[in-house]
């Protein structure tokens, strides 16, 4: 398995180039489990971001960031749009999204007492990468229904196109590669 090299604030990752399509190749970037690169990054995510009263992440890969984050910040809670509705949900707000590395129909659920929350607030929605933007379109979404002022949209990495857009913070580039990587 071929191999990409990155350094994320400070810290060096080796990640697998893995197939996603029969076009395209994407570097596996994974958060889950790395107390350490979360630690580190975090920080320099939080320069970037404009006062905020809330953070919200979609299930599961941005949590340890927001954690992170909210913990930096001193905010005692942060929003999490699940990707299936829970039991304890009431009057819970839904959107579809399809994402790059899904590829399938998926749907995202906010909880109403969190729409609740956030309703009228400055919210940030953060991710760890941000690559076709569909799963951060999604959170807007229920942010928006929810009546959230979204003020900033961040991640750890931009990749591919995502990297040229001018309303994401982020910390490092990482590309689409060809499908013959994988081989």
């Amino acid at each position: 398995m071929k191999h990409f090299e990155i350094e994320i604030a400070g810290l060096k990752r080796r990640l697998p180039i893995v197939q996603v399509s029969d076009e395209i190749a994407l570097a596996s970037f994974v958060i889950l489990g790395d107390q350490e690169l979360v630690a580190a990054a975090a920080p320099m995510i939080l320069e970037k971001l404009p006062p905020v009263d809330y953070l919200m992440t979609a299930e599961a890969k941005g949590i340890p960031l927001v954690h992170e984050l909210c913990r930096l910040l001193h905010h005692p809670y942060y929003v999490v749009a699940r990707k299936s509705l829970k039991p304890y949900m009431e009057e819970a707000i839904m959107t579809e999204v399809v994402s790059i590395t899904t590829q399938q129909k998926q749907h995202l659920y906010l909880n109403g007492s969190d729409a609740s929350l956030i309703k009228g607030k400055r919210v940030a929605l953060i991710d760890d990468v941000i690559s076709t933007g569909e799963s951060l379109n999604a959170l807007e979404r229920l942010a928006t229904e929810a009546g959230a002022q979204v003020v900033a949209r961040a991640a750890i990495l931009a990749e591919g196109f995502a990297a040229d857009r001018d309303d994401i913070l982020f910390l490092e580039e990482l590309p689409f590669f060809p499908v013959e990587c994988t081989e």
